[in-house]
C-alpha cells in the first residue's frame, strides 16, 4: 500500500479527481516557471541540470526502511534546498514526467496528481521547514544538515498526506477502511522520510562545505560570504 502515494498507478484514483489535479499541476508549475525565470541566473542552470540528473538517478534505487518495506528519494526537498522551490519544483516535474513517458513509472493518467504531491507539496514543504529551522538553528555544518533532515522528513510525509487527500476524493476500492489506508500510507513515509533525510542532508551539506554561494537556502544569511559552511558540529 506504500507505494500507492509515491508514483500512482492507473486505477487508483479515478478520472475526473485525476483531471482535477493535471488542472492544479498545470497551474502550479506555469507559476513556477514564471516565478523561476526571475531569479534564474547562470550559475543555477547547470546546477539545476545536476540536480535534476541526481534526483532521476536516485529514484530509480530503493532503499529498505523496514520490513517489507522500501522507499526512494523524491528529491523535493533536496531540489527546494538547492534551487529553490519554484526552480526545485520544475526539477522534480521534470523527473516524474520522463519517468512516466519513459519507463511507465507512475501512470501518464496520474501526472498531475504525482507532480501535485512529489514536486509541488514536497518542494515548497521542504523549503518552508529548511527556512523556519535556519532561523533558529546555528549557522553551521551540523545546523544546516538538522535543516535539512527536518524538511525531507516532513516534505515526504506532506507528499504523501496529499496522495490520501487524493485518494478520500476519488480513491478506488482497496479492500481495507480509509482511516487503515491513511494510517499505514502516513505511518510508512515517515519512515522513508528518515531514508530520504540522510540522503539529502548528506548532499546538500556536501554542496554547502564547498560551495555555500550554490545553496539557494542559505541566501541572505552570512554563510554565503564564507567560501564554506563552517565546520563546528
Amino acid at each position: 500500500m506504500s507505494d500507492l502515494a509515491l508514483h500512482i498507478p492507473t486505477d487508483v484514483v479515478n478520472g475526473p479527481t485525476s483531471l482535477a489535479f493535471a488542472a492544479i499541476a498545470a497551474v502550479a508549475v506555469g507559476a513556477c516557471v514564471v516565478m523561476a525565470r526571475r531569479n534564474l541566473d547562470e550559475r543555477l542552470v547547470p546546477l539545476a541540470g545536476l540536480a535534476t540528473a541526481f534526483i532521476f538517478a536516485a529514484q530509480m534505487l530503493n532503499f529498505p526502511v523496514a520490513a517489507g518495506v522500501s522507499g526512494h528519494l523524491l528529491g523535493g526537498a533536496l531540489a527546494a534546498a538547492l534551487l529553490g522551490p519554484w526552480l526545485g519544483a520544475l526539477c522534480v516535474t521534470v523527473v516524474i514526467v520522463i519517468q512516466a513517458l519513459l519507463f511507465a513509472d507512475g501512470a501518464v493518467t496520474a501526472l498531475g496528481l504525482n507532480v501535485v504531491n512529489m514536486a509541488v507539496i514536497a518542494s515548497f514543504t521542504g523549503y518552508g521547514v529548511i527556512a523556519l529551522a535556519l532561523k533558529v538553528l546555528p549557522r553551521t555544518r551540523w545546523g544546516l544538515g538538522v535543516a535539512v533532515f527536518a524538511a525531507a522528513v516532513v516534505s515526504v510525509v506532506a507528499a504523501s498526506a496529499g496522495f490520501v487527500l487524493q485518494f478520500w476524493l476519488g480513491g478506488e476500492e482497496v479492500g481495507q477502511s480509509f482511516g487503515a489506508m491513511a494510517a499505514a500510507i502516513l505511518g510508512t513515509h515517515v519512515l522513508v522520510g528518515i531514508g530520504e533525510g540522510v540522503i539529502t542532508a548528506g548532499a546538500v551539506t556536501a554542496v554547502a562545505v564547498a560551495r555555500p554561494d550554490l545553496v539557494h537556502a542559505l541566501r541572505g544569511t552570512r554563510l554565503t560570504q564564507d567560501t564554506a559552511v563552517k565546520a563546528a558540529p
